[in-house]
């Protein structure tokens, strides 16, 4: 169900160019994937995503589960049709909720956790994830794991691997293999526990590995230190994705370490409040500084947005609270995020990943911190 081809490779760093072949379609990596937790990634239509040339789109299983519901989307055969998008999917499994709603019990035989909409207690497994991802009809799945919080004790980290391996063994008893299954690693901060999770995953037969529980508030140079051993124990020859990281710091840092995916709310979340990406650093638009501005958001950017639309006028939709302002700073992010990465992919292509690299650390858009190479 799913191909994978590295076709050129960075010299200086691990940084790879790639393809990966879904049922779906083809998606060119190194590549960000937009979250669209309800099955819409907030602020655009399904249109824009194709106009600004979206490559896959990330949907979130528990959230799909609580709403629309199963019965719903088994009606529509899928996710595909009832949102109207055609190009690969992938889902999350719902690992992440574990982490991030705080009222839940977690045990050997999954998660009974509070739903964030009405209250009701649900229980979560390993079988009740692949059922829920099947229906979904994702071309991606993800398996049941365990994502901790940094400040979580070894003792709990350890067995919180040891669920983590026995949950993907159980998810690929009951994988229908009608679409790629990814296996994730997790570890927390310690490197002996994030090599074991490495070596029991990868021995089981998936077709992708992520590396989970990063990016949850640790610093940056211990995101990268564990990222970095952690891609040694991943197999060349399989697509690597980092979940839950999107700014140009860490997509840089995960792309020299050779990863192939990534996927983040950052666009839109920050959209909604009014910062913008740009070449040259992020932007405040709400500052007053840009009341008579009449650049566009990014002068490099030529998305819709950056056409149409000066600094000034948005300031001004966002001083007066209208809709309008959010929508366009998450429509141009997510521009900006899949430039971004298709820049990173003619790099690497072109060898001159390097100097790509300086580029965006002499503009302000990466911090000297992520230049090691």
């Amino acid at each position: 169900m799913l191909e994978f081809e590295v076709l050129s490779r960075d010299k200086k760093t691990r940084a790879r160019r790639g393809k990966i072949i879904t049922r779906k379609g083809s998606i060119e990596t190194p590549v960000f994937m937009p979250v669209g937790t309800n099955g819409t990634v907030k602020g655009l239509w399904q249109h824009q995503l194709l106009e600004i040339d979206t490559q896959i789109i990330l949907g979130n299983a528990f959230h799909l589960y609580l709403k629309p519901g199963l019965d719903v989307l088994e009606h529509f055969n899928g996710l595909h049709k009832f949102m109207n998008w055609s190009r690969p999917i992938l889902t999350d499994s719902g690992g992440f909720q574990i982490f991030s709603i705080k009222e839940k019990k977690v045990t050997d035989d999954g998660v009974i956790i509070k739903s964030p909409l009405d209250g009701s207690w649900k229980k979560i497994t390993p079988e009740l994830s692949m059922k829920i991802q099947q229906v979904i009809d994702s071309d991606i799945v993800m398996v049941f794991d365990e994502c901790l919080p940094p400040e979580v004790d070894r003792s709990y980290v350890e067995e919180s691997v040891n669920r983590t391996t026995a949950w993907a063994k159980r998810c690929l008893n009951v994988h229908d293999k009608e679409r790629a299954i990814f296996g994730i690693i997790q570890g927390g901060f310690y490197n002996e526990l994030r090599e074991k999770s490495a070596r029991e995953i990868t021995f089981l037969d998936f077709d992708g590995f992520a590396v989970g529980g990063l990016s949850v508030g640790e610093d940056f140079d211990i995101t990268s230190e564990i990222l970095s051993f952690t891609v040694d124990f991943l197999p060349d020859s399989k697509p690597r994705y980092v979940m839950g990281i999107g700014s140009p710091d860490l997509i840089i840092n995960a792309v020299d370490n050779g990863i192939d995916m990534f996927d983040c709310v950052l666009p839109t979340r920050i959209g909604r409040h009014g910062t913008a990406l740009t070449w040259n650093g992020k932007v405040n638009l709400k500052a007053a500084k840009y009341k008579y501005d009449e650049r566009p958001v990014d002068p490099e950017c030529n998305c819709r947005v950056c056409r149409n639309y000066s600094r000034a006028y948005l300031h001004h939709l966002f001083r007066r609270e209208e809709l309008l302002a959010k929508l366009a700073l998450s429509y141009h992010n997510t521009a900006f995020l899949n430039e971004f990465t298709h820049r990173i992919r003619n790099a690497v292509d072109r060898n001159q990943y390097s100097e790509f690299k300086n580029d965006c650390l002499k503009k302000g858009l990466i911090g000297s911190r992520v230049i090691k190479y």
